[in-house]
């Protein structure tokens, strides 16, 4: 795939996110990609397709500006355009909040930070969810003041999940036993947690849903970008069949079928355009057997980090960006994935002993026989010894978080 003009991809952070779009690029581009972080992380080492270059409170401003100012004089070619690509929560948000500044220094999409904050804060989402009508679970919305006040009175019965309205914040909070996201058994267990939470530092709300009975084979993960004129150029629907179970890393997908749901699509789709969106989207949602309704569970406004199966399915993650902020083609019609490949994020012979069993994994399985499925981190145009013993080194590792931490769902 060639384009009429030069340009050069600066992806910001060096998570699987980063090297997944890295890999976008090349493929599509044969183009080497540069991006810059506050930390070095596995999935982009001893890479030949992106460069990592790490600077100490990058993720934060006022490092963040301030770097990007100076990026922005070292990346100065007049026959190159710089096309910059977040690849997290925390860069996403600083994209928005200097948008007007950086849109002057690169070629980017970011969303205006009042819409940005609105969709990020879980509880402005379901606030937003209720005035589109989208489907969301029965939630209870808890601040430190109500859960320092005496225990707290839920509508709903147990399992409750439990989650932290401000991810970013919940980052650097820690005490033993936590999670990303907990689904709590017994009222005992709740209020100790309650307990914990505010105690440990984190001052933002908490959120608490009627848990939506089911195993990992019932969340779906849409993918969507979305043009700067506010036009959904692409959706993509996955069906994780396995979760990471991690306590740190619940909710990261580890094995996603593509899929098709056309109503699903129409749904985000009006949501999207009707908001004035821009830029990649990824939404979490699971389906509700008690009423027979797909409820979501939240948006990332950036593409996830196993959005790879996208480009794995055929719709090359990085060709959106390009067509739309480089070439600056005009939109014609949505097009909507319908592939056939597995994407899997860990070893074969764990997916084949944990995923629970069904239709779905019964075709996946098909799948995995034909050779129908892929990786974001082996990538046979970039190999190296160190690089393939990282990251078999990565697999095994899960190994021991299955034995460990695991639980039927």
């Amino acid at each position: 795939m060639t384009t009429s003009v030069k340009f050069q991809p600066i992806i910001l952070g060096s998570d699987i996110n980063v090297y997944g779009m890295a890999r976008s690029f090349h493929e599509a581009y044969q183009l080497h990609s540069i991006a810059y972080a506050g930390g070095d992380l596995a999935p982009t080492r001893f890479s030949k397709i992106v460069t990592v270059h790490t600077i100490k409170g990058f993720d934060k401003d006022p490092v963040f500006i301030e770097t990007m100012r100076e990026l922005a004089k070292k990346h100065n070619d007049p026959e190159t355009k710089y096309l910059l690509v977040p690849c997290g929560d925390g860069y996403a948000e600083l994209l928005a909040k200097h948008k007007a500044e950086l849109q002057e220094l690169f070629v980017m999409t970011a969303n205006e930070f009042e819409l940005y904050e609105s969709l990020e804060d879980k509880v402005s989402f379901y606030q937003i969810c209720e005035k589109y009508q989208l489907p969301y679970p029965k939630t209870l919305i808890i601040s430190k003041e109500l859960a320092e006040s005496g225990p707290v009175s839920l509508p709903f019965d147990f399992p409750v999940a439990l989650k932290p309205a401000n991810s970013i914040e919940w980052l650097a909070v820690d005490f033993p036993g936590r999670k990303k996201a907990f689904m709590v058994n017994s009222r005992a267990e709740f209020d100790d947690l309650m307990k914990k939470i505010y105690q440990a530092g984190y001052t933002d709300q908490m959120i608490a849903q009627d848990f939506i009975p089911g195993d990992d084979s019932n969340m779906r993960v849409l993918n969507a970008y979305v043009d700067r004129d506010h036009n959904v150029r692409m959706m993509c629907l996955g069906h994780p069949l396995l979760e990471d179970p991690a306590p740190g890393a619940i909710g990261n997908y580890l094995a996603i079928l593509p899929e098709s749901n056309t109503q699903l699509y129409q749904m985000i789709k009006k949501f999207l355009e009707e908001i004035h969106y821009v830029g990649f989207a990824n939404f979490d949602l699971k389906y509700d057997t008690r009423d027979k309704t797909f409820k979501l569970f939240e948006i990332n406004l950036r593409q996830g980090r196993s959005s790879f199966y996208v480009t794995l399915n055929g719709l090359n993650l990085a060709k959106w960006l390009v067509d739309d902020l480089i070439e600056q083609k005009p939109f014609t019609e949505t097009v909507y994935g319908d592939g056939d490949m597995l994407w899997l994020g860990l070893p074969k012979h764990l997916f084949k002993e944990y995923a629970a069993d069904g239709p779905a994994k019964t075709r996946a399985l098909k799948l995995l026989d034909s050779g129908k499925w892929g990786t974001t981190v082996f990538y046979d145009q970039d190999r190296s010894f160190k690089r393939w013993l990282l990251m078999r080194y990565m697999f095994y590792n899960y190994n021991k978080r299955f034995k460990n931490y695991f639980i039927k769902k």
